[in-house]
């Protein structure tokens, strides 16, 4: 069974994911970094090329891809999940991790990474903590109906939410232990 992070940018899906393989002896998959290995591009690049949808049909072809894997961590891209295609994929050998954090911060950590040129490309063109609102509106719904735990990762750092993981992690996978454990708290 896979561990799939999931979440808006900057929740901490990438860094949490190396921790997690390093803890766990997993390895992580990036998304954003396999569709750069596979096509020699940034996100950045494809998008200015070929508008998202060029980027989506990337991202698809290597999350199918990773589906067919076991035992590994996802990373996957903050809009990846917005495709059902990717859910059913992901879906038949994962368990969804979806970290979270309020707008204010997801802005805060996204104008931190531009500052340190880590640039995303806007979803929007709006100012950024608008189209951080406006677009958690809108994917909220569907982490949620896909979310096996959630994580809130505003006021925890990386190591912290991996703790939390590793703790609701069952000993073996199978996704009724999993569930059982997720309620348990």
């Amino acid at each position: 069974m896979n561990i799939i992070l999931t979440g808006y940018r900057c929740t901490g899906k990438t860094s949490t994911g190396r921790r997690l393989s390093a803890r766990l002896g997993r390895p992580l998959f990036d998304t954003d970094e396999l569709i750069l290995h596979r096509t020699g591009r940034t996100v950045e690049q494809i998008v200015t090329d070929g508008g998202w949808p060029a980027f989506r049909n990337a991202e698809r072809a290597v999350i199918r891809n990773l589906s067919l894997l076991d035992g590994g961590i996802v990373a996957t891209g903050g809009g990846a999940l917005m495709d059902p295609r990717n859910i059913g994929y992901l879906q038949e050998n994962g368990l969804f991790i979806w970290l979270v954090a309020d707008a204010e911060t997801i802005a805060g950590r996204l104008e931190k990474d531009q500052a340190v040129g880590n640039k995303r490309p806007s979803l929007s063109g709006k100012p950024v903590v608008e189209e951080v609102r406006e677009i958690l509106a809108q994917r909220e719904p569907i982490y949620r109906s896909i979310a096996d735990l959630t994580v809130d990762t505003a006021c925890r750092n990386v190591e912290a939410v991996a703790t939390v993981i590793c703790r609701r992690l069952p000993a073996q996978s199978p996704r009724a232990q999993w569930i059982a454990r997720r309620q348990e708290g």
